[in-house]
């Protein structure tokens, strides 16, 4: 089967992209480095030609409600609209656990997202493309990411629990929900254990050899005490749950050096 894989040359697009190509399918990749720009839908169409499913796991950097709601929307109706003339059978998005607890700007857009392919697409109508929305929590590379968002002596990290999953066992189960029927909002997908982003970003500073100051912070307003008490956990313990525990991440990883952690 033809796949087409909207940001698959991301962490979690990667992951896809070789799980699709492991079972025989046919991934066909939807980036801007491949010549397809989402947002203005350049280079879409012809891409699309002969696709009968959608992973859609695009992303941008930004923390702006107004930026991110721009992008996931613009984006996520031209996906979907090209889907439809394709006659794609079924759309499957990536998204985030407890959007609308923590309410961060970048979520705004997520919901919005979710919101779009609910609808259906552009012209609304109920679902005129089939549809599921899986959550999952954040992936272990987090805290790798929050470090190198400031780089210096200074490590500041916000205060937040979360159950990270490993990219790779996101993007196994986005290949088994996209091969199987629609399911609309999927049950939410986390990792095995529950913990604090400042003690991960304390081992993997140990893993990396840094020595840098680590300045733990509150985010401020409703957002900030969501993190800490737990709004980005899941609800319940029905989901799926991955296997591998961040501790087993950064030991596979870290004795790779410096890309081996980024997981390049």
């Amino acid at each position: 089967m033809r796949v087409a894989v909207a940001g698959g040359t991301g962490l979690v697009g990667g992951h896809v992209v070789r799980e699709l190509t492991a079972a025989g399918h046919e991934p066909v990749v939807l980036a801007r480095s491949r010549g397809v720009d989402l947002v203005t839908g350049a280079g879409l169409d012809p891409a699309m030609a002969g696709v009968e499913a959608v992973v859609d796991v695009s992303n941008l950097d930004t923390t702006r409600a107004r930026t991110a709601i721009a992008f996931f929307e613009s984006a996520g109706r031209r996906l979907l609209d090209a889907g439809a003339r394709v006659g794609v059978r079924h759309h499957v998005v990536l998204s985030i656990v407890g959007l609308e607890r923590v309410g961060l700007g970048y979520y705004q857009g997520k919901l919005r997202q979710e919101e779009i392919v609910a609808q259906g697409g552009p012209g609304g109508g109920g679902g005129a493309v089939p549809w599921t929305v899986l959550r999952a929590t954040q992936f272990h590379e987090f805290p790798l990411q929050v470090l190198d968002r400031v780089p210096g002596p200074l490590a500041v990290v916000p205060r937040m629990r979360t159950q990270p999953v490993a990219a790779r066992e996101v993007a196994r189960h986005l290949v088994e929900l996209v091969l199987g029927p629609p399911r609309g909002m999927a049950p939410e997908l986390a990792g095995p254990r529950v913990e604090e982003l400042v003690d991960m970003t304390r081992r993997l500073l140990r893993a990396r050899g840094q020595r840098r100051l680590l300045l733990p912070v509150k985010m401020p307003g409703r957002a900030g005490t969501a993190m800490v008490e737990g709004g980005n956990l899941p609800t319940g313990s029905a989901g799926p749950r991955g296997h591998q525990t961040f501790d087993a991440w950064l030991a596979e990883h870290a004795g790779q050096g410096e890309k081996g952690v980024r997981g390049e």
